[in-house]
């Protein structure tokens, strides 16, 4: 039996696949973070933290002549979101509904993968998570209230900027919803899109990146940004009534960053 206690819901085989799919296509396309920084894992949920390979010496010596040390370590932070499905609907999908009310979950599927974006990229410090983009070690480029067409400007001064510290590329782009919307609607002279244009000058994605403030210019290279999954974003179990099903999308995981050179934050 897992802990997601999956087999005590009064969903059938059929409900679970739909509702996993459901699940699975919110959450591609928000999880920005996973398309730019190395992911590592899943190594399931009894993992408990990331190895740092250093230690921190201890006061005092346990034995005379004997050094004491610890591991320092980087635990594991959980994420759940809530949510509900009416029990109705389970029954009508399992007549062949395919139009089933999943409104629930997907706002929690939002609101984790905006959770994850926000720890990776801006950190989550009561966890002990540095975001990469407070890490950097390059001053932020201020977008300030430029217009769209002086992006490329922005996207090449950060590129230069990374090269200049000896970080490869190719090199990809997280970009805020409005940053995002701004740069796909902009035509430069000519008519050709500004999202191409900047396409070429990173050699790499441009990431829809719900919870991040601005942008990121972050190397692809590899070795510089590591995600630890321990148990990857699954839906659980909690409870249940005669109306409604409760259940939760649930994951644990850490970041760090290896290498603070390795991103630019472009700040709003």
């Amino acid at each position: 039996m897992s802990h997601l206690l999956r087999e005590h819901a009064p969903i059938t085989d059929a409900g679970w696949r739909e509702i996993d799919t459901e699940a699975r296509e919110r959450l591609t396309p928000a999880l920005a973070g996973r398309k730019l920084v190395d992911f590592a894992g899943p190594f399931g949920w009894e993992r408990s933290a990331t190895n740092l390979g250093r230690v921190a010496p201890l006061d005092g010596e346990p034995v005379e002549g004997v050094v004491a040390q610890q591991r320092r370590v980087l635990p594991f932070v959980e994420l759940r979101a809530p949510f509900t499905v009416a029990r109705s609907e389970l029954r009508d999908l399992d007549r062949g509904a395919v139009d089933a009310d999943f409104d629930a979950l997907d706002a929690a599927a939002t609101r984790i993968a905006v959770a994850e974006n926000v720890a990776i990229f801006h950190g989550l410090g009561s966890a002990g998570i540095a975001g990469l983009c407070d890490e950097s070690s390059h001053p932020p480029i201020a977008l300030g209230d430029d217009a769209y067409d002086r992006y490329p400007t922005h996207v090449a001064r950060a590129v230069e900027m990374l090269l200049s510290a000896g970080i490869e590329g190719p090199y990809g782009i997280a970009l805020s919803p409005e940053a995002y919307t701004g740069v796909i609607e902009t035509t430069e002279r000519g008519g050709y899109p500004l999202l191409d244009h900047l396409k070429k000058i990173v050699g790499g994605p441009l990431v829809w990146a719900p919870g991040v403030r601005g942008a990121v210019v972050v190397s692809l290279r590899g070795g510089d940004l590591r995600f630890e999954s321990g148990q990857d974003l699954s839906v659980g179990y909690d409870s249940h009534d005669g109306e409604v099903v409760n259940l939760y999308l649930e994951e644990s995981f850490s970041f760090r960053v290896a290498t603070p050179e390795a991103a630019v934050a472009l700040t709003p």
